[in-house]
Protein backbone atom coordinates (compact mmCIF):
# COMPACT_ATOMS: atom_id res chain seq x y z
CA UNK A 1 0.00 0.00 0.00
CA UNK A 2 1.49 3.58 -0.87
CA UNK A 3 0.78 6.13 1.92
CA UNK A 4 -1.86 8.25 2.00
CA UNK A 5 -0.18 11.32 1.69
CA UNK A 6 1.07 10.21 -1.91
CA UNK A 7 -1.80 9.04 -3.48
CA UNK A 8 -3.27 12.31 -2.07
CA UNK A 9 -0.84 14.46 -3.83
CA UNK A 10 -1.36 12.58 -7.06
CA UNK A 11 -5.42 13.49 -6.61
CA UNK A 12 -4.78 16.91 -6.26
CA UNK A 13 -2.64 16.95 -9.23
CA UNK A 14 -5.59 15.17 -10.94
CA UNK A 15 -7.75 18.08 -9.60
CA UNK A 16 -5.25 21.04 -11.02
CA UNK A 17 -5.37 19.41 -14.19
CA UNK A 18 -9.17 19.52 -14.87
CA UNK A 19 -9.33 22.67 -13.40
CA UNK A 20 -6.72 24.22 -15.80
CA UNK A 21 -7.36 22.13 -19.01
CA UNK A 22 -9.22 24.78 -20.69
CA UNK A 23 -6.83 27.47 -20.11
CA UNK A 24 -3.95 25.52 -20.65
CA UNK A 25 -5.55 24.24 -24.17
CA UNK A 26 -6.27 28.50 -25.48
CA UNK A 27 -2.30 29.15 -24.25
CA UNK A 28 -1.00 26.47 -26.28
CA UNK A 29 -3.06 27.46 -29.47
CA UNK A 30 -1.60 30.94 -29.30
CA UNK A 31 1.68 29.60 -28.57
CA UNK A 32 1.56 32.23 -25.24
CA UNK A 33 4.46 29.99 -23.69
CA UNK A 34 5.18 32.69 -20.82
CA UNK A 35 1.87 32.30 -19.83
CA UNK A 36 2.02 28.86 -19.94
CA UNK A 37 5.01 29.24 -17.24
CA UNK A 38 2.94 31.05 -15.17
CA UNK A 39 0.24 28.24 -14.56
CA UNK A 40 0.80 25.83 -11.50
CA UNK A 41 3.23 23.36 -12.45
CA UNK A 42 1.46 20.62 -11.16
CA UNK A 43 -1.31 21.52 -13.41
CA UNK A 44 0.16 19.91 -16.72
CA UNK A 45 -0.70 16.44 -17.17
CA UNK A 46 2.72 14.89 -17.28
CA UNK A 47 2.85 15.30 -13.88
CA UNK A 48 0.45 12.79 -13.46
CA UNK A 49 1.19 9.49 -12.17
CA UNK A 50 -0.99 6.07 -13.24
CA UNK A 51 -1.71 4.32 -9.68
CA UNK A 52 -3.30 1.41 -9.03
CA UNK A 53 -6.86 2.13 -7.63
CA UNK A 54 -6.41 -0.23 -4.79
CA UNK A 55 -2.98 0.00 -3.08
CA UNK A 56 -1.51 2.72 -4.89
CA UNK A 57 0.94 1.18 -6.06
CA UNK A 58 2.76 3.64 -8.98
CA UNK A 59 4.49 0.95 -11.38
CA UNK A 60 3.20 -1.96 -13.45
CA UNK A 61 -0.17 -0.36 -13.56
CA UNK A 62 -2.30 -1.52 -16.03
CA UNK A 63 -4.41 1.93 -17.50
CA UNK A 64 -6.92 -0.67 -18.96
CA UNK A 65 -8.10 -1.98 -15.61
CA UNK A 66 -6.47 0.83 -13.40
CA UNK A 67 -5.08 -2.49 -11.38
CA UNK A 68 -1.15 -2.74 -10.42
CA UNK A 69 0.47 -6.07 -11.98
CA UNK A 70 0.45 -8.00 -8.44
CA UNK A 71 -3.22 -6.90 -7.94
CA UNK A 72 -5.04 -7.54 -11.75
CA UNK A 73 -2.99 -11.65 -11.32
CA UNK A 74 -5.02 -12.06 -7.81
CA UNK A 75 -8.12 -11.09 -9.33
CA UNK A 76 -7.85 -12.44 -12.56
CA UNK A 77 -7.29 -15.84 -11.07
CA UNK A 78 -10.19 -15.30 -8.58
CA UNK A 79 -12.19 -14.68 -11.31
CA UNK A 80 -13.91 -11.46 -10.62
CA UNK A 81 -12.31 -9.46 -13.82
CA UNK A 82 -14.65 -10.75 -16.43
CA UNK A 83 -13.28 -11.82 -19.82
CA UNK A 84 -9.83 -12.24 -18.28
CA UNK A 85 -8.42 -15.61 -17.51
CA UNK A 86 -5.03 -17.54 -17.34
CA UNK A 87 -3.92 -19.03 -20.91
CA UNK A 88 -2.36 -22.18 -21.01
CA UNK A 89 -0.63 -23.51 -24.52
Amino acid sequence: MAKKSVTARNEKRRHLIEKYAALREELKAKGDSEGLQKLPRNSAPTRLRSRCTQTGRGRGVYKKYGLCRNKFRELALEGKIPGVRKSSW
